[in-house]
C-alpha cells in the first residue's frame, strides 16, 4: 500500500471531523460567493473578441455607441407628425438623452436647454432625472429629435442665405456708390446709383430666394407644427397616401409605426446596461408622454434581449440546482446499494460550492454555459465518490465485517485510486480541448469543469473519507449498545442471541445484495466473449456511420432561437422584425487620417448605391422588397446630391465641410467622430437564414476596396451571428476537435501507464462511441447548438472514465491470477455495478437541463442524455471484446516470445559446441 495512502488513511482517521468541517466551511463560503457571480450573456460569450468582426463591431460601439435599444412606437405617423404627440415624443427623446427642451421663439422647434438650468421631466427622483444624473446614453435619435433638428437647420440656412443676401445688397450698394463717384459723379446722384444697385440686387435675391421656396416646398421659416413643411420631410406621396420615405425607414418603417433609438455608451458594465434600461422602461411609462391618440411603445433591441436573457440565468440556477438534487437523490437510492447512498450527493454539493467559489474569487462571470456545468460537476462528483465507496465497501468485505473503517479505507485508497485519478486525469484533459472551440462560453464551460474535477475528486477522497469513518464509528457504538440492552432484555427472559450466527446471516443477506446487482453486467459481459471480433467490427461499422451523418448534423447558431421562446423582450423583437422587415444592421466602420474629404465620401456613396442596385433596393418599394436597405450613415448627408444625380465627383471639400458644419453636431455625432477619423455606413439586412445571411455579409467583404490609406471593416450582431454559425457548422471543425480530444486523451493515458496497450484499450470504445452519438443525433434530428457542437469532447471526457475503470479492474483481476473470463466476470460484477450506478446517476443529473426555459441548454440536455447513454451502452458493450482481443494478442506475443527464447536456448550450446 503506498504511503501517501496511508497517511491521507491516517489522517483522515485522526481527524475526520476536523475533516469534515474544513471542507463544509469551504462549501459554504464557496456558495457565498457564488451568489455574486454575475450574469453575462453578450455577443462576447458567443464570438470570440479577437476575431476581425468582434474588433470591428468593438471600435464601432466605441466610436458612435453600443447596439441600440430601440422603442417601437405603434401609431398612425399623421397623427404622430402632424398633432401634439410630436412635442410628447420630442420630451420623451430628451428624458432618455437625459436633456430637457423648450420651444424656441415663435415655436420653431423645441431645443434642449442647458444641463442643470431647469429640473428632469417628472423631478430629480424620477426616472428621467436618474438618466440626466447618470448619463448612460451616448445619443438618441428619433422622429422627435430628427424634426427638430430638421427645422433648427432649414431655418439656420434660411437666416443664413437671408444674411448672405443681406450682404450682397450692401456690397452691390458699396460698389455702385464708390463707381459713380470714381466718375466724378455728385454724391447724392452716386447715393441714388448705389439705391438702384441695392434694388436689382435684392431683386435677384427674392428671386432666388422664390425659386429655393418653390423647388423645396417652404414658405418661409418652418416650424415645428407646421402642416405643410412636416408632412413634406417624412412622407412620399409616389409611394402611396400618407406612405414616409424610403430613405427614413431607421425613423420611419411603415405608415403606422415610428422608432426612437437609443444608443448606449459601450464603457458600461452589465450592472450599468441593466439599470439603464430599466429606467428607460420606466420612462416610457410616465403619464406625460402618454400619446394622445392611443400610441403604443414597446422597449426591445438586441441589448434588451441579452439584459432579460442574463437575468433568466441568474433566476433559473437556483430551481435547476433543485431539480438536480432531487433526480439525483432518487437515482442513488434506486440504483447504490449502499449503507450511507447520499454520501456522494453531499459530497458533490459541496465541490459544486468551492468550485464555484473560485470561480467567482476568479472574476468569472455566469453563462448559459455555466450552468450546464452544474449537473455536470455533481454527475462527475457523485461518480468519484460513489465509486471510492463502493472501493472501500469491497474492501470491508473482502477483509471481514470487524475492520475498522480506517484500514478499509486505506485499502480502498490503495486499490482505486490509481485508477480512478488517471481517470479523472484523463477526463479533465478531454475538457481542455474544449478550448479549441470557437464559442468562449464553451471555452469558459471547459476550464470551470476542469477545476471542478480537481475539486471533485478532492472532496470525493477527504470528506468522503471522514464521513465514512465517522459514520462506521458511530454505528459500532449505536450497535454495540443495542447488543447489551438486548442480550440483557433476552437474558431476562431466559434467551441467549446467537451473536455470530446473526452476523453470518448478514453477511449472506449481503452477499445476495451483490449478487442481485452485479448478476446483469455479469450476464452481459460473459454473453459477449464468444465473438469479439463480430462485436469490434458491428461497432466500428455504425462509427463510420455516425461520423459521415456528423457531417450532415445542421447547427443552430442563431442567439434568438437560443433563448427562451417564452420570454417577452424576445416576443417584442420578434415585432420589431416584422414590423420593419429587418433583423439587424451591418456597419461598415470607415477609419482613415480624415474621411471627411471627397475622394473617402465619394468612395462611401458609390459602394452604398452599388450594393443597393445589386440588392434590388428601388426608394418607391422600400425595404420590403430588397435584401439589404439603407441606414443612418454618413452617405445620408450628401443623399439630396445623389438623389439628383450629383457624382460624387461633383463634391469639393468645401461643400463637404460646409454641410457638416450646417448638420447639428448631435445629429451628426451617429456617423461621424467629431475629429473626422472614423465614419460608418449602415445596411438593414432583412430576415433570413444564417446561411444566406454569410452569403450577403461575404459579398458585401469582397466589395471593399477603400482609398489609399483608408480601411473598412464589417461589423454588427449579423457580421458576430453569421461569423459563429460558419464556424460552428464546420464538419471538419468537429472532427479535428474530436481527433484533439482522443489524441490528448491517449497521450495522458500513455504517460500514467507507460503502456500503448493500457492506453489504448479503455479508449477504443470511446472513439467508436463518437460515431454512435453523431448517428443517433442525425437519426433523431435535433439540432447542434453552440454547446452541443463540442459534445463529442464530453463524450470522450465523460466515458473515458467508465472505460478506464473497468479495463483496469480487469487488469487487477488477471495480475491476482484469474483467468480473462472470470476477471471479466469480477470486473463487471464489481465495478461494473458502480459504473453502472454512477452513469445512471450522471445521466439524470444531464437529464434535468432538459427542463430548462432556456433553448439551448434544453437541446443540449437532450443531446447529452442520448450521447451519454450510447456511450455508457457502448462501453459495457464493446470493451469487453477489446479486452478479450488484447489478451490473445499478448497470448500471440507471450508465445512468439517463448519460440524465440526457445530457439536461442537450443541454439547457444550448438554455436558453443562449434567454437570449441
Amino acid at each position: 500500500m503506498p504511503r501517501s495512502f496511508e497517511r491521507l488513511a491516517r489522517l483522515v482517521a485522526r481527524r475526520p471531523a476536523l475533516t469534515i468541517a474544513i471542507v463544509l466551511a469551504l462549501a459554504l463560503s464557496g456558495g457565498l460567493l457564488a451568489t455574486g457571480l454575475r450574469p453575462s450573456a453578450g455577443t462576447d460569450t458567443f464570438v470570440s473578441g479577437s476575431s476581425p468582426g468582434s474588433r470591428a463591431t468593438a471600435a464601432d460601439h466605441r466610436s458612435f455607441g453600443d447596439d441600440a435599444v430601440i422603442i417601437l412606437i405603434r401609431e398612425s405617423l399623421t397623427n404622430l407628425v402632424e398633432t401634439k404627440d410630436l412635442a410628447t415624443v420630442s420630451q420623451l427623446e430628451a428624458c432618455l438623452a437625459g436633456q430637457v427642451v423648450v420651444p424656441s421663439q415663435q415655436l420653431q422647434s423645441f431645443a434642449p436647454v442647458p444641463a442643470g438650468s431647469l429640473p428632469p421631466y417628472g423631478g430629480y427622483a424620477s426616472p428621467c432625472g436618474k438618466l440626466e444624473r447618470t448619463r448612460p446614453v451616448q445619443v438618441v435619435y428619433g422622429p422627435g429629435t430628427f424634426l427638430n433638428r430638421a427645422v433648427a437647420a432649414v431655418n439656420a440656412q434660411l437666416q443664413t442665405v437671408l444674411a448672405s443676401g443681406k450682404q450682397a445688397v450692401a456690397s452691390a450698394q458699396r460698389a455702385a456708390y464708390q463707381l459713380a463717384l470714381g466718375r466724378g459723379v455728385p454724391r447724392r446722384r452716386a447715393q441714388a446709383a448705389a439705391g438702384a444697385a441695392g434694388t436689382l440686387e435684392q431683386q435677384q435675391q427674392t428671386q432666388q430666394l422664390y425659386q429655393l421656396y418653390l423647388s423645396s416646398g417652404i414658405s418661409g421659416f418652418p416650424r415645428i407644427d407646421d402642416p405643410q413643411f412636416i408632412p413634406q420631410i417624412v412622407f412620399d406621396q409616389t409611394r402611396g397616401v400618407n406612405q414616409p420615405k424610403a430613405r427614413f425607414a431607421y425613423l420611419f418603417p411603415t405608415a403606422g409605426s415610428a422608432l426612437i433609438q437609443v444608443r448606449l455608451k459601450a464603457s458600461l458594465s452589465d450592472a450599468q446596461q441593466a439599470r439603464a434600461i430599466s429606467l428607460i422602461r420606466q420612462a416610457v411609462r410616465m403619464p406625460m408622454f402618454r400619446s394622445a391618440y392611443g400610441g403604443t411603445y414597446t422597449v426591445t433591441g438586441a441589448p434588451v434581449v441579452v439584459n432579460d436573457l442574463a437575468a433568466q440565468i441568474t433566476g433559473s440556477i437556483a430551481g435547476l440546482l433543485i431539480a438536480v438534487l432531487l433526480v439525483m437523490a432518487a437515482s442513488l437510492l434506486v440504483v447504490f446499494r449502499s449503507k450511507l447512498r447520499l454520501l456522494p450527493l453531499a459530497v458533490a454539493l459541496a465541490a459544486a460550492g468551492i468550485t464555484f467559489g473560485l470561480s467567482s474569487l476568479l472574476g468569472g462571470t455566469l453563462t448559459m454555459a455555466s450552468i450546464a456545468v452544474l449537473p455536470i460537476l455533481i454527475g462527475l462528483a457523485v461518480d468519484y465518490a460513489v465509486q471510492f465507496q463502493s472501493r472501500v465497501q469491497e474492501a470491508r468485505l473482502a477483509a471481514g465485517a470487524r475492520t475498522r473503517a480506517e484500514h478499509a479505507v486505506a485499502r480502498g485508497l490503495a486499490a482505486g485510486v490509481p485508477a480512478l485519478a488517471a481517470a479523472a486525469l484523463a477526463t479533465a484533459t478531454g475538457f481542455l480541448v474544449l478550448l479549441l472551440s470557437p464559442v468562449p462560453m464553451v471555452r469558459g464551460f471547459g476550464v470551470l469543469l476542469v477545476v471542478g474535477i480537481a475539486v471533485s475528486l478532492t472532496c470525493a477522497l477527504t470528506a468522503g473519507s471522514a464521513a465514512l469513518v465517522l459514520a462506521d464509528r458511530h454505528r459500532a457504538g449505536v450497535l454495540d449498545a443495542s447488543v447489551r440492552g438486548t442480550r440483557e432484555i433476552l437474558r431476562a427472559a431466559g434467551r441467549r442471541i446467537p451473536i455470530v450466527k446473526a452476523r453470518a446471516e448478514l453477511r449472506r443477506a449481503r452477499a445476495g445484495v451483490r449478487r442481485l446487482v452485479g448478476t446483469r453486467p455479469q450476464r452481459l459481459a460473459g454473453g459477449l466473449l464468444d465473438h469479439p471480433g463480430r462485436v469490434l467490427a458491428l461497432g466500428a461499422s455504425l462509427a463510420v456511420l455516425g461520423w459521415i451523418a456528423d457531417t450532415q448534423t445542421s447547427v443552430q447558431s442563431d442567439v434568438t432561437k437560443l433563448v427562451p421562446a417564452s420570454m417577452p423582450a424576445l416576443a417584442d423583437l420578434h415585432a420589431l422584425e416584422r414590423v420593419t422587415g429587418v433583423s439587424g444592421e451591418i456597419d461598415v466602420v470607415v477609419r482613415g487620417r480624415d474621411v471627411a474629404t471627397p475622394g473617402v465620401v465619394g468612395w462611401m456613396i458609390g459602394y452604398e448605391q452599388a450594393l443597393l442596385r445589386h440588392y434590388g433596393y428601388l426608394e418607391t418599394k422600400g425595404c420590403a422588397a430588397s435584401t439589404l436597405c439603407p441606414a443612418l450613415s454618413l452617405p445620408d448627408l450628401f443623399s439630396a446630391g445623389a438623389g439628383t444625380g450629383q457624382s460624387s465627383g461633383a463634391l469639393t471639400q468645401a461643400s463637404i465641410d460646409g454641410l457638416l458644419a450646417a448638420v447639428p453636431a448631435y445629429f451628426s455625432q451617429a456617423v461621424i467622430t467629431p475629429d473626422h477619423r472614423n465614419a460608418t455606413l449602415a445596411f438593414g439586412i432583412r430576415l433570413m437564414p444564417l446561411s444566406k445571411q454569410q452569403r450577403v455579409i461575404d459579398y458585401m467583404g469582397s466589395r471593399l476596396n477603400p482609398p489609399a490609406g483608408v480601411s473598412a471593416q464589417l461589423a454588427g450582431l449579423p457580421v458576430l451571428a453569421a461569423q459563429a454559425s460558419s464556424a460552428l457548422s464546420s464538419s471538419a471543425r468537429r472532427l479535428l476537435t474530436l481527433l484533439a480530444g482522443l489524441i490528448a486523451v491517449a497521450l495522458v493515458l500513455l504517460a500514467v501507464f507507460r503502456r500503448a496497450e493500457r492506453a489504448l484499450v479503455p479508449l477504443t470504445p470511446i472513439a467508436l462511441a463518437t460515431g454512435w452519438s453523431s448517428l443517433i443525433l442525425y437519426a433523431t434530428r435535433v439540432p447542434l447548438n453552440p454547446m452541443s457542437a463540442s459534445l463529442g469532447a464530453l463524450v470522450i471526457a465523460i466515458s473515458t472514465e467508465f472505460s478506464v475503470l473497468l479495463s483496469e479492474r480487469f487488469r487487477q483481476e488477471r495480475i491476482a491470477g484469474r483467468g480473462p473470463r472470470d476477471a471479466l466476470h469480477r470486473a463487471y460484477r464489481l465495478t461494473g455495478a458502480a459504473v453502472l450506478a454512477s452513469g445512471i446517476t450522471a445521466i439524470a443529473g444531464f437529464g434535468v437541463l432538459v427542463l430548462s426555459s432556456i433553448t439551448m441548454l434544453r437541446d443540449f440536455g437532450l443531446v447529452t442524455v442520448i450521447d451519454l447513454l450510447v456511450s455508457l451502452v457502448g462501453v459495457l458493450l464493446v470493451l469487453p471484446a477489446v479486452l478479450v482481443l488484447s489478451e490473445r494478442e499478448d497470448l500471440v506475443q507471450s508465445a512468439r516470445v517463448l519460440a524465440r527464447r526457445a530457439r536461442d536456448a537450443t541454439g547457444r550450446p550448438r554455436r558453443r559446441a562449434s567454437v570449441a
